[in-house]
């Protein structure tokens, strides 16, 4: 089984690259010509970053590594999000909105949680008619990172469980404090009256 992951991570990695071969022919083909490519080159960069993340988290799991967790002001992950996915979802007409309530430190890591919720945010995208919200809290201890959106919410729970949110709950089980480990929370009970992907993190 390892072997054949083994070879899976290695196309996944050529894959990758060949992603970012493809962006600088557009980016160059669109500075030569004039055409705006802006949405493809998102859909590129966003893609080959996924792979990236994709790549990391075969090799924290396949040699049962540990996460970067260090102290994180949780404020900057919630920004980074939105400087990455407000342009694009505001070109499909859905807005994207952050409320943060954690202005303190929170220990996690900041790469994989940034990409949990930028993979989060992009498939609520998919599936809002005109809202996103990405929120901050805490819990009884937990940190509490969530993503509503105004769509239809899953069509049933559990939802089926795609590779994406099985990555992301074994991503989130390697955070653990205090005899807790981080994990998923799906529901249809989101603030804006769809679907609400819960992150909680010890």
């Amino acid at each position: 089984m390892h072997k054949l992951l083994d070879i899976l991570a290695s196309g996944i990695h050529d894959a990758k690259n060949q992603l970012f071969v493809a962006e600088s022919i557009i980016a160059a083909a669109e500075a030569a010509h004039g055409i705006p490519m802006g949405e493809a080159r998102y859909a590129i960069e966003s893609a080959a970053n996924r792979l990236s993340r994709t790549l990391t988290a075969y090799h924290l799991m396949r040699h049962d590594a540990a996460a970067a967790v260090t102290p994180t002001i949780v404020g900057d992950v919630c920004d980074e999000v939105m400087l990455a996915q407000k342009k694009h979802l505001a070109e499909r007409g859905v807005e994207l909105n952050i409320d943060c309530q954690v202005f303190d430190e929170w220990p996690l890591d900041r790469d994989l949680v940034t990409d949990m919720l930028n993979n989060a945010v992009q498939n609520a995208g998919r599936f809002a008619d005109k809202a996103v919200q990405v929120s901050a809290t805490t819990d009884d201890g937990w940190l509490c990172l969530r993503v509503d959106d105004d769509g239809p919410g899953f069509a049933t729970l559990p939802p089926a469980v795609g590779t994406g949110l099985m990555v992301a709950e074994r991503l989130a089980r390697l955070h653990h404090r205090h005899e807790r480990q981080g994990g998923l929370r799906l529901s249809n009970q989101g603030a804006l009256g769809g679907a609400r992907f819960e992150l909680r993190l010890p």
